[in-house]
């Protein structure tokens, strides 16, 4: 089965930093967010990691799934810069939210989201794979 190698390339990439992320969140930083704040706040900040880490390792999937599907360099390219910026945006800046405490990123997160949500879109209304012969 042939994949577009550059997609393939950013699948592997993100995948590989869901999970390095998400190991990070769920064992280092939550310990020190517990010793160092209260319960409430160091279970939002949980909280909000696990959102950053779920969707971006969902949608690291559906790249890999868009490199299979689109093996041609021109095909399905908005639909997976879409995902990529989603994920870039809306993870990366959940993630820099809980370990820098800058509230104000929560305002860009939503613009991440909106991506992803394009990147759906695209795929259902045009990107659709071309019947193999």
């Amino acid at each position: 089965m042939k994949a577009d190698p550059n997609k393939l390339r950013t699948a592997a990439l993100l995948g590989f930093l869901a999970v390095a992320l998400g190991a990070m969140g769920a064992h280092g930083l939550k310990a020190s967010w517990e010793a160092a704040l209260p319960a409430a706040e160091a279970a939002k900040l949980v909280d909000v990691w696990k959102t950053a880490s779920v969707y971006h390792a969902i949608h690291s999937v559906v790249l890999l799934v868009l490199a299979y599907a689109f093996p041609e360099r021109d095909r399905g390219n908005w639909t997976t810069t879409c995902f990529t910026g989603g994920i870039l945006i809306f993870s990366g800046t959940l993630y820099a939210l809980c370990i820098t405490g800058m509230k104000w990123l929560g305002a860009i997160t939503p613009l991440g989201g909106l991506l992803l949500m394009t990147g759906w879109l695209l795929l259902a209304l045009g990107s659709r794979p071309q019947a193999t012969k």
